[in-house]
């Protein structure tokens, strides 16, 4: 469920405002609203199964950094839409994963999050997972 913002207005299905947006990226994508509607998404995704107080101001300011750290990395990563990059080929099986070969500076994925929005949920204690390393 999106979280209440300031006076900028919320966008329905977002858990931060345009004006975050813009403050984080020094400017404002033509297609804002809908980049945060879709960075919420990735966020619900990776908190699928998560506990947590919604009332919360550290998980509030903690959900809303991942979204707007996951908007940010998708621009820097090519993806102006929010739909996700091409998935380079590989599979998992239980804790095991193998991927496609990769150059040690490659972009890090953990899900469907950017690794820096996956590590402010993280620190916040909403993955349910301990420290992940590449």
């Amino acid at each position: 469920m999106p979280i209440p913002a300031g006076p900028d207005p919320q966008i329905p299905g977002s858990y931060a405002t345009v004006a975050e947006l813009a403050d984080k990226l020094g400017r404002t994508p033509v297609n804002a609203a809908q980049l945060l509607i879709r960075a919420s998404r990735d966020v619900d995704r990776a908190l699928l199964c998560a506990v947590y107080d919604s009332t919360d101001t550290a998980v509030v300011a903690a959900i809303k950094e991942a979204t707007l750290e996951q908007v940010a990395a998708n621009l820097t990563h090519g993806n102006s839409t929010g739909l996700g990059g091409t998935r380079r080929g590989g599979f998992s099986i239980g804790r095991l994963s193998v991927q496609a070969g990769s150059s040690d500076d490659a972009p890090v994925r953990i899900g469907s999050l950017w690794e820096q929005a996956w590590t402010i949920l993280q620190a916040a204690g909403l993955t349910g997972h301990g420290p992940q390393s590449r």
